[in-house]
């Protein structure tokens, strides 16, 4: 039996959709804070427990006969490191036999300030000694992706990456290789540092999205501060715009760049392109 926990989440859907290619839906286990968020899964045979990881109680019913565990890392930056420790004790006392957990690319020489909750919780896992695998994912390309209306309304795609290279992948690819890893044996103690095949600047992403919509698209590199300012005054939250005017710069420092081609191997075809992730993104009146 397979647990996934955040299983209503983007990346934790994918997940399930891949393992149900490899598995029967009665051993797979959607964890997930609010059932019902997923009751098309549990209509599709895939059992659906509640999961909260501020509720031990909960992820102890949850992870009950679970003999692996996707531990996906939660999505409440600042209070990621109690959450997981919650999650880790909880496997510890179900006995599970293997968790992967989904950090970050190079987490343990990142510069990126994502890294350090992503530190910790490996230090973590490390210190339980549970049996584990790091599933260190690089950028997805949806994080870009989701930038390109923006960049078409105003003819220029900011951003703070200078000229950092960029090897994004798709969510679904991280996806496949995380069921990749959970339906194969001898996983224990394994790094797998997961990016895309080929990476690329946001200059290059600008010109990417010149050449599909037709409209002239510039990249515009700015510091920071100023990156971080523009995207407050855009609607977002204090931290997430802080989050990503960061990882920017960490880009720029290369913390977005890996060329090992372990997530194409790990799921047997190339990855993504970055053309066919942007693609969605374009209106189809800019065609």
């Amino acid at each position: 039996m397979i647990v996934i926990t955040g299983a209503s989440g983007q990346l934790g859907r994918l997940v399930i959709e891949a393992l149900l290619h490899k598995l029967p839906a009665s051993e797979i286990v959607a964890a997930v804070r609010t059932p019902a968020k997923v009751s098309d899964l549990a209509a599709r045979g895939v059992q659906v427990r509640q999961a909260d990881y501020t509720q031990p109680a909960t992820l102890d019913a949850a992870f009950q006969g679970a003999d692996k565990l996707l531990l996906i890392s939660s999505s409440e930056v600042g209070q990621r490191v109690p959450q997981h420790r919650a999650v880790i004790d909880a496997a510890q006392r179900a006995g599970v036999k293997l968790l992967a957990y989904t950090s970050l690319l190079h987490a343990d020489v990142s510069p990126l300030g994502l890294a350090a909750e992503h530190q910790a919780t490996e230090a973590l896992l490390r210190a339980s000694g549970l049996p584990h695998v790091l599933l260190r994912n690089g950028w997805y390309t949806e994080n870009y992706a989701a930038s390109v209306p923006a960049a078409l309304a105003h003819g220029v795609l900011l951003g703070s990456a200078g000229t950092g290279r960029i090897a994004s992948a798709a969510r679904a690819d991280y996806a496949e290789a995380a069921a990749a890893v959970l339906t194969q044996d001898d996983q224990a103690g394994r790094v797998y540092e997961l990016a895309g095949d080929t990476a690329y600047t946001l200059a290059e992403l600008a010109a990417e999205i010149t050449t599909q919509s037709g409209k002239e698209i510039a990249y515009k590199d700015l510091p920071e501060a100023d990156y971080k300012a523009i995207l407050l005054g855009a609607g977002l939250p204090e931290g997430l715009a802080a989050l990503l005017a960061d990882s920017d710069v960490g880009a720029s420092k290369g913390g977005l760049f890996d060329d090992s081609h372990q997530l194409s191997q790990l799921i047997g075809r190339p990855t993504t392109r970055l053309a066919t992730s942007i693609a969605p993104s374009i209106p189809k009146e800019s065609l």
